[in-house]
């Protein structure tokens, strides 16, 4: 089963230690190589970015940066686990990662199970 995984976090953390790119990378070429990983991706930053809204019936497009957005999407990670319990295991590694590569980093990375996936 696939599992759709986004981690967020302020974007105000400053930049990522000299060995996080790294040790991400690795973690990275890992998961693909045995299958965990089927997609992933960072995202630019919020002030890059444009939302759009439904409101009284229109649509109101906002670009960013996002004055109200205490915490915003970074990335992504799409991970083929055969259980939740898997799935689990998988982010909680990635999320060490973090503990342990750029310390004083906070963030949360929810998963979800995919139910639908075009083909």
């Amino acid at each position: 089963m696939r599992y759709f995984a986004f981690i967020r976090g302020a974007e105000n953390q400053g930049k990522a230690p000299a060995g996080f790119d790294q040790a991400m990378q690795g973690f990275i070429g890992k998961w693909l190589r045995d299958g965990t990983l089927a997609q992933t991706a960072g995202l630019a930053r919020s002030k890059d970015g444009t939302r759009i809204r439904i409101s009284g019936g229109k649509l109101v497009l906002t670009d960013g940066p996002f004055a109200e957005a205490k915490e915003v999407i970074g990335g992504y990670a799409i991970i083929e686990a055969s259980t939740r319990e898997k799935a689990i295991e998988a982010v909680r590694a990635f999320m060490q990662l973090h503990i342990d590569e750029w310390p004083g980093w906070e963030g949360e990375c929810e998963i979800r199970a995919m139910d639908f996936v075009a083909p």
